[in-house]
Formats: C-alpha cells, sequence, structure tokens
C-alpha cells in the first residue's frame, strides 16, 4: 500500500464504504461490488483500496478473530501479524513481570501492541514505515494508552521503558536466516537492548540456532499443527530454569514441555505397535527425548523424529499411528500391497529419506475404498516404509 491509496481509504468516504461492503464468496460477487461502486460514482481508487482492505481482513480472521472486522492492513504486515491468542501471551509475559510500560520495537500493524494495550499496559509502538505506522495507529486508536512513533526503532532511546518487544522483518532476499543483519532492527540490536531491559523477541522458527543467546529462554509455538514462532524472553519475562520450550496449542487447548537445555536422545528399539510424529514445535526445541520418556516410548533410529511403543499414549506433543505391517522400502512392494489392500486415499510421510511424497505416489496410484498412511523413514538406520492408520 503507499501513501496515496492509504490517504483514500482513511477518508470518512473510504472508512463508511469499507464497513458497509458485503461478504462475497466468489470472483463474481467481487466483479457485481466493483460494477456497483463504480456505477454509484466512486472513484477508481477508492474502490480498489475498500476492496483490498476487505480481502485482508477476512484473510485474518483465522489469526485475529472478529478484531480483524475493524482492522486495517498491509499485505505484508497482515503475513507477519502474531495471531491474536498467541499476542495475547505475550502480553501476559510482561503484565505478570509487573512492568507497565513496554515498547514495541517494530510494532507492523500493531497486533501485539494491541493484546499488550488490551491488559491496560501502556505502549509505545515504533515504526519506521510511514503508511504501516499509520496503519497501526489507526489499529491502537480504541486504546488510549498506546502512542505509535514513525521512527527507527534503533533510533530511538530505551530508558523511560520498563520492558521490549521487538517482532524483528526479515530483510528483502534472506533465506537463510544465519546472519544477523538479515532481519530490521537487526538481531545485533535486539540482542544489545536484551542485556538492559526485560525483553521479549519474536522470530522465525527456522533461525539458526546457532545465534540465540545461551541466557535466553527458547520457547517454539506450534498452532493447530503449524509451528508458528519462536520466541526468545530475557530479564524479568524469561522464566527461571527455563532455556528450552515446546508449547503446543490444538484441540486440547494448551500444553507445554519445557527443560532447562536439549534433551538427550531416548534409547533406541524395535519398531512397536504404535508410532509417534512429535509435534514441530518439539522437534524444533529439541526435546524429542524428553517427550519419549515422558510417554514410555524409544526411538526408531538416531537422529529421526519418529517414537515408538507397544502401547497407545494420549499426548498434547504427539500424533499416534497404528503401525499394520513394516516394509522393504521397494516401490514395486508398496504398489502390490496398497492395491492388495484396496486402499485409494494414501497420506504420505516422510523422514530421513529423500524422496517426492508427490513423485511416489504417482508411482503408487493407489486406488480403492479404504485410506491409510505411509511412513518412509529409517528405522535402526534402514530405509523403511510403515504402513499405519492414524490412532
Amino acid at each position: 500500500m503507499d501513501k496515496s491509496e492509504l490517504i483514500v481509504l482513511l477518508s470518512a468516504e473510504g472508512l463508511r464504504l469499507l464497513d458497509s461492503l458485503p461478504e462475497y464468496e466468489s470472483t463474481d460477487d467481487v466483479v457485481r461490488t466493483v460494477d456497483r461502486l463504480r456505477k454509484e460514482g466512486r472513484s477508481p481508487e477508492l474502490v480498489a483500496a475498500v476492496l483490498t482492505q476487505s480481502k485482508l481482513r477476512r484473510r485474518a480472521r483465522h489469526k485475529l478473530g472478529p478484531f480483524a472486522d475493524r482492522m486495517l492492513f498491509t499485505e505484508p504486515g497482515l503475513e507477519q501479524a502474531t495471531r491474536l491468542p498467541i499476542a495475547a501471551l505475550h502480553a501476559q509475559r510482561f503484565r505478570a513481570a509487573g512492568l507497565p510500560h513496554v515498547a514495541d520495537l517494530g510494532c507492523g500493524i500493531g497486533v501485539d501492541a494491541m493484546a499488550m494495550a488490551g491488559i491496560d499496559l501502556k505502549v509505545t509502538a515504533i515504526e519506521r514505515d510511514e503508511v504501516t505506522a499509520a496503519i497501526a495507529a489507526y489499529n491502537l486508536a480504541p486504546w488510549p494508552d498506546s502512542t505509535v512513533i514513525n521512527t527507527d526503532a534503533e533510533d530511538i532511546g530505551i530508558a523511560e521503558f520498563d520492558a521490549l518487544y521487538l517482532d524483528p522483518a526479515r530483510r528483502s532476499g534472506a533465506r537463510r536466516l544465519v546472519d544477523p543483519a538479515d532481519w530490521t532492527p537487526s538481531l545485533d540490536f535486539a540482542f544489545e537492548v536484551a542485556r538492559q531491559k526485560p525483553t521479549g523477541i519474536k522470530l522465525s522458527p527456522a533461525i539458526d540456532r546457532d545465534l540465540i543467546p545461551v541466557d535466553a529462554e527458547a520457547q517454539w509455538i506450534s498452532d493447530a499443527g503449524e509451528v508458528v514462532e519462536l520466541g526468545l524472553w530475557f530479564g524479568a519475562v524469561a522464566r527461571s530454569g527455563i532455556r528450552r520450550s515446546a508449547l503446543v496449542i490444538g484441540p486440547h487447548g494448551a500444553a507445554e514441555l519445557t527443560a532447562a537445555e536439549d534433551s538427550a536422545d531416548a534409547e533406541l528399539g524395535q519398531l512397536g505397535e504404535y508410532l509417534y510424529e512429535p509435534d514441530g514445535a518439539v522437534i524444533r526445541a529439541r526435546l524429542i527425548g524428553d517427550l519419549a520418556r515422558r510417554i514410555g516410548a524409544r526411538m526408531v533410529s538416531e537422529r529421526i523424529a519418529w517414537l515408538t511403543s507397544d502401547a497407545a499414549v494420549d499426548s498434547p506433543f504427539a500424533s499416534r499411528f497404528r503401525v499394520v505391517e513394516e516394509f522393504p522400502f521397494d516401490v514395486k512392494t508398496l504398489k502390490r500391497e496398497l492395491a492388495a489392500r484396496r486402499i485409494g486415499t494414501l497420506e504420505i510421510k516422510k523422514r530421513g529419506a529423500d524422496i517426492d511424497p508427490a513423485e511416489l505416489r504417482k508411482k503408487l496410484a493407489p486406488k480403492g475404498e479404504h485410506s491409510a498412511t505411509l511412513i518412509i523413514t529409517r528405522i535402526a538406520g534402514r530405509h523403511r516404509a510403515v504402513l499405519a492408520e492414524r490412532d
């Protein structure tokens, strides 16, 4: 979004029109809406701006719920925005630590700042992009004890704040996320201010783990099966004795696995009646061994994130599969076995195997009325295929 589009959108006409738009279900609905608005004499710029915002509000609902229907967005701002329930967890850390004034350094469209303001924290939100700062100010308008400042986070003094929060954005072209300069604000800046004030830093869960400071509490969060962030916490907002954490949010609610360090691997053992796939947050946090010991499972092979046991154990930290049969990883054998069982709906999972599931599916050509999961992995160091059912 450029400045001229924002000016059109923030006009009284633009905001009234945006709030009046009906839900649309198809491209035909959009075409009809555009045609109606143009016949009413609306400018092309206004029509484009409000329809874009209407689309973004609809997309934002999975992250922000009903709050999305009164907010404004940019495409990159929505992509980076924290899911509201997780932003609420961030905010509670500052409140629990008794830190009433938080600076959100690089606030984007303001979701984390909204969560803080919503529990009566004073928030100063800093955003260097002029358009994004204006949108954050609009989104934070219901909370009078919040302020948005349009400046570079690295240029502002931090002495007046009780605590800091940063959500650094990836710089354009950054891919491997191994260089502290790949973010803005840079990680060098983020880690430096974290030595001075209680600080939370939200990062991609794919960050190179070697960049994580040794004194940080590192919490990987998954929501509905997707690992969505790594949170680093310092000072009073970090929990004593915890350096590794996997927070898993799902139908069961929220469950957390914590440790003082990466866990040691569990013992290796033979394939049992059940296989367990640890949640991605558990894998990222390197707490697979602790999970195995918690559920009485063993590892199927070194450095492979599959666990096995002879008993069915429910855990929010892993998906469970009942083993039907184990085979050598041979396409002809697998195709024959699938055909014999009339398996037509086939989920293919791989770990520790250099295969393309889509290509393998073409070769197997599953047909039939039954369903199953095919797990391609290493067991006792050998490539194997396990036919299983979700349990």
